[in-house]
């Protein structure tokens, strides 16, 4: 059994920032102590001096891309550049080809996961009009929630009727996680503007399209749904301040029936980066103003919204330099989430106590992931180690996507992840993936 001891860390967990160490026997932290001791000649010793122990990270919301379009990322690739943010779990979005919407299509996901996974991993499945019996078979210690496309099309994956909607709400056993747009706003709204430009309409006016009336109108429905059905709801990237108004931190995030997701882009990018970064941020929801950034990060640090992901979506540069109509929307992002995180905290805008909160410890309670966000005696040793001195700009060399390119390009990020552990294996280490390393990864299961 391989020992491992972190010492002389600035441990960051449970609100509290604390010097100590971690001791892990195989894939389990048994003692978390202000010193220990090694206990015999066979522990590898790693001196955290100067650096900060986080939680791994759990990803809530990410798109691998595999099966059915592996030339834009797939599990593998989508994985490792996740590990080298600091990301130790994630749970896939069923939007691949085909998309995951029963129960074989999704167990094939889990088994391509099983083979290429750097990161423990669990996958969402998708509803559609017609797929309810399949729903009801769902699992909930095996499958962490049903995703619904509501008013935003992709595929069969967007719940139009209305009454199956009503009844899913109703029936599911597994919690809803909705991208809400409302269509026709949306479709009214993309019309006036190819009345005026044709299909290279300027990329400035993505977030009059992807209005916030439609994410408002379609959010605020669905939570009224929510609340009459009595249905277990979270609402992903939400990108409005306006939204934010719909939830309330009233409750324990363990006793809450409604909850919401901000992805970073919405914290990081306001409508004033179109001009430099065009399509690539591009997003649906899109970016929108400064208010709604500033918006958006006081419902964080309100506990109005809880929980921070990513929507890692790549694209090809060639798919996203097409014109605006043509150009898809999502970007790369698992890589960079936790620098750009923890950018903001020194420009004093979030403490690392609550980005620990909403990007580890949160996602494990509100999924009710066994065993892990947490640094806990008898938890798995998911974790990692970041230096919040020491500089580095995204380039070309040290960009992990299969994608090859990220939104974050030319920027100086002043923290570092330096290592990170997968069930207690080192599996990162400063831009490097250390060879011949055993992949000690599981599928995700939760307490229910």
């Amino acid at each position: 059994m391989k020992k491992l001891l972190i010492k002389n860390a600035k441990i960051v967990n449970e609100g509290k920032v604390f010097e100590g160490e971690v001791y892990v026997e195989g894939d389990t932290i048994v003692e978390v102590a202000n010193m220990i001791s090694a206990k015999s000649q066979d522990v590898k010793i790693i001196d955290a001096e100067g650096k900060y122990l986080l939680p791994g990270v759990i990803d809530d919301h990410v798109h691998f891309r595999e099966p059915g379009l592996t030339y834009k990322e797939d599990i593998y690739h989508g994985s490792r550049a996740a590990i080298a943010g600091g990301i130790t779990s994630f749970m896939e979005m069923p939007n691949t080809s085909p998309s995951a919407t029963s129960l074989e299509l999704l167990e094939e996901k889990f088994d391509l996961a099983a083979e290429s996974s750097l990161a423990n991993y669990s996958f969402i499945f998708g509803a559609t009009n017609d797929n309810l019996e399949e729903i009801k078979k769902l699992d909930p210690k095996k499958i962490p929630g049903v995703k619904l496309f509501l008013g935003c099309s992709t595929g069969n994956l967007y719940v139009s009727d209305q009454e199956k909607l009503k009844a899913i709400f109703e029936q599911s056993p597994v919690l809803l996680m909705t991208h809400c747009e409302d269509q026709d706003i949306m479709d009214e709204n993309l019309q006036k503007y190819i009345d005026e430009f044709g299909d290279d309409i300027p990329i400035k006016y993505h977030p009059k399209i992807r209005s916030e009336e439609a994410c408002f109108v379609s959010t605020s429905k669905t939570v009224d749904l929510a609340k009459k059905t009595g249905a277990r709801l979270h609402v992903m990237h939400i990108s409005t301040a306006k939204e934010v108004d719909l939830f309330s931190s009233k409750k324990p995030l363990e006793k809450r029936k409604i909850t919401g997701e901000v992805c970073v882009h919405h914290l990081w990018f306001n409508d004033k980066d179109y001009e430099k970064k065009g399509t690539l941020i591009k997003w649906n929801p899109s970016i929108k103003t400064e208010k709604d950034q500033q918006g958006l990060l006081k419902g964080l640090l309100d506990d109005k919204l809880e929980i921070i992901g990513t929507d890692h979506a790549p694209h090809t540069k060639e798919e996203k330099d097409q014109v605006y109509t043509k150009a898809p929307s999502g970007g790369p992002l698992v890589q960079h989430s936790l620098p750009a995180m923890l950018e903001l905290h020194h420009q004093e805008k979030i403490s690392l106590e609550k980005i620990v909160e909403k990007m580890c410890h949160n996602p494990a309670t509100l999924f009710r992931i066994r065993n892990r966000g947490f640094i806990r005696e008898g938890y798995k040793a998911d974790l990692c180690l970041v230096d919040l001195n020491a500089p580095w700009t995204v380039q070309d060399d040290n960009i992990f996507y299969k994608c090859e390119w990220s939104p974050f390009k030319g920027t100086t990020f002043k923290s570092r992840v330096t290592h990170t552990f997968v069930n207690g294996q080192l599996v990162y280490n400063n831009f490097k993936f250390p060879e011949n390393t055993e992949r000690n990864v599981e599928r995700l299961t939760f307490d229910y």
